[in-house]
């Protein structure tokens, strides 16, 4: 199912072509390795430098639940300002999908700190300045990580971030409550799905604007199982305690929430996945310096966002990064 990304650190051409390059990281067997006998691994693309092109700071992007990195433009915007970006697809997820494992699938979202040290380390042989970059799931990684390697990079981005579980009282308190044993004896057992309206807003083969893989990104997303769940509540429940991420954190929300259950006008111009609400809340707790950005008709991907509010989101990232670390001529 995924593409051949070279093993043990050969780079390859990426799927996105050239002069996009891929590479494999190995890792240490997990809990999927003892189910399936297949070891994990994660991929990390980027664009190959050149004499032309070599920048000393750089970005690596941490994507979120169902998804993987398919977004040059980002890129494009990054590298305008003299950053490079780099991005990781994790274990489990679009080019890191290895038959016989669950994808889109872990117990503890600790777990992924192996392979964001790894990356981290690549770019910090190559560049002076390094930021994280986290989108929904991605983004409560990137929170927990900077919080638990405080000194590894110089700033944090995240692109509407999962800080809270979307839903009424009932499901973010009792079904949490039931979740957690339950996720600790069968972690396996699938608890939920995703609607499947906003990835068909998105993709250009039912009316969007993006191209991607449905193998890698299904519209129906792949199985929501309890040890996901389970982690993913103890961590936000982290973030609700408060977090102390020294490094400089800038959050990006859209303006408005909407229904997460159904198709509807503004799929691509609210956050239909997340609450925009639970964001502003919970952004002050992650650190002492932590910036608040409201994109006007922004969808849950902000970089996914139609022109206007896809362009406000891009300059507000360029723009917190070059304050916060100038370039060094």
């Amino acid at each position: 199912m995924a593409a051949d990304a070279g093993r043990g650190g050969d780079e390859v051409v990426d799927v996105l072509g050239e002069p996009w390059v891929a590479r494999t990281l190995p890792l240490r067997d997990d809990a999927e390795t003892a189910r399936s006998g297949v070891p994990p691994v994660a991929t990390l693309v980027h664009r190959a430098a050149t004499p032309a092109r070599t920048h000393r700071r750089a970005v690596l992007y941490l994507h979120g639940f169902v998804d993987y990195f398919f977004h040059p433009h980002l890129a494009d915007a990054l590298d305008a300002a003299d950053w490079d970006l780099y991005a990781l697809d994790l274990r489990d997820y679009g080019r890191s999908i290895r038959e016989g494992r669950r994808p889109n699938h872990v117990r503890e979202l600790a777990t992924y700190a192996e392979e964001i040290d790894a990356a981290v380390a690549v770019l910090h042989a190559e560049h002076d300045e390094v930021a994280l970059l986290g989108h929904s799931t991605g983004g409560l990684v990137a929170a927990l990580w900077a919080d638990a390697r405080p000194g590894r990079v110089d700033a944090v981005v995240l692109n509407s971030p999962w800080l809270d579980l979307r839903g009424s009282w009932f499901e973010r308190t009792l079904l949490t409550w039931a979740l957690r044993p339950v996720g600790r004896v069968a972690p396996g057992l699938v608890v939920g799905h995703i609607a499947p309206h906003y990835g068909r807003a998105l993709h250009r083969d039912t009316g969007g604007e993006w191209d991607y893989d449905l193998a890698w990104k299904p519209h129906e997303g792949f199985p929501a199982r309890a040890g996901f769940i389970r982690t993913v509540r103890l961590s936000q429940a982290r973030v609700a305690h408060g977090l102390h991420v020294e490094a400089p954190v800038l959050v990006l929300t859209s303006d408005a929430s909407g229904p997460d259950d159904r198709e509807h006008d503004a799929l691509l111009t609210t956050d239909s996945v997340l609450d925009v609400a639970h964001m502003a809340a919970r952004a002050p707790l992650l650190g002492d310096d932590v910036t608040l950005v409201v994109v006007p008709g922004g969808a849950h991907d902000l970089a996914l966002s139609a022109a206007p509010a896809r362009e406000r989101y891009l300059a507000e990232v360029v723009g917190f990064l070059d304050a916060r670390l100038p370039r060094r001529d």
